[in-house]
C-alpha cells in the first residue's frame, strides 16, 4: 500500500468542505425560521417535564443570536476573526519565508522559478496581503475607530 498523498483524504475533504458547511447552513435557515423548534429540539424533554407551550422572549432572542454568529455584535466578532486571522497570517508569513530560504541564493531568479513555485508565490502573497489589510483596519468596519459616538447630550436639549 502507498502512502497517501494528502492528509486530508477525500472522504474528510468532503465531509469538512461541503457537508458540514451545508449541515450548518440548514441549521441556521431552520433557527431563523422556527427557533422555538430548535430550542425544543436540542435535549430530549421528559413527559412529566415538557418544553414550555411559548419560548421567553430571551430564549428566542438567544437561540436566534446563536444561529447568526453574533451578527448584532461587530466587537465581539472582530475579536473572533482576530484569534483566527493572527495564525493565519503567521503561516502565510512562515510559508513565504521557508519557500524563499529553501531556494538559496537563487531564490530571486524568477525567470528560473517552476510553474508550481511562481503559483505557490502568488496564491500565498494574495492571502497574505488580505489578512495584513484586514489587521490594518483597511475596507472594513473596526468597532473602536467606527463605531457610532455616545452622545453626551440629547439632540432635544441642543434647541
Amino acid at each position: 500500500m502507498q502512502p497517501p498523498t494528502s492528509a486530508v483524504p477525500d472522504f474528510y475533504y468532503a465531509l469538512f468542505a461541503f457537508y458540514e458547511p451545508a449541515l450548518t447552513i440548514i441549521g441556521f435557515i431552520g433557527t431563523l425560521c422556527d427557533p422555538e423548534t430548535a430550542h425544543n429540539t436540542q435535549a430530549p424533554w421528559s413527559a412529566s417535564s415538557p418544553p414550555p407551550a411559548v419560548l421567553p422572549k430571551a430564549s428566542i432572542v438567544t437561540v436566534i443570536q446563536l444561529a447568526h454568529h453574533l451578527a448584532s455584535q461587530p466587537a465581539l466578532q472582530e475579536k473572533i476573526v482576530r484569534a483566527l486571522f493572527i495564525p493565519l497570517l503567521i503561516g502565510d508569513i512562515m510559508h513565504l519565508y521557508v519557500t524563499l530560504w529553501a531556494l538559496g541564493d537563487d531564490r530571486w531568479d524568477v525567470s528560473q522559478w517552476s510553474p508550481m513555485l511562481s503559483v505557490t508565490v502568488v496564491l500565498g502573497i494574495s492571502l497574505m496581503i488580505p489578512r495584513v489589510m484586514w489587521h490594518l483596519g483597511i475596507w472594513r468596519y473596526v468597532d473602536a475607530r467606527d463605531r457610532a459616538p455616545p452622545y453626551a447630550q440629547s439632540p432635544q436639549l441642543e434647541k
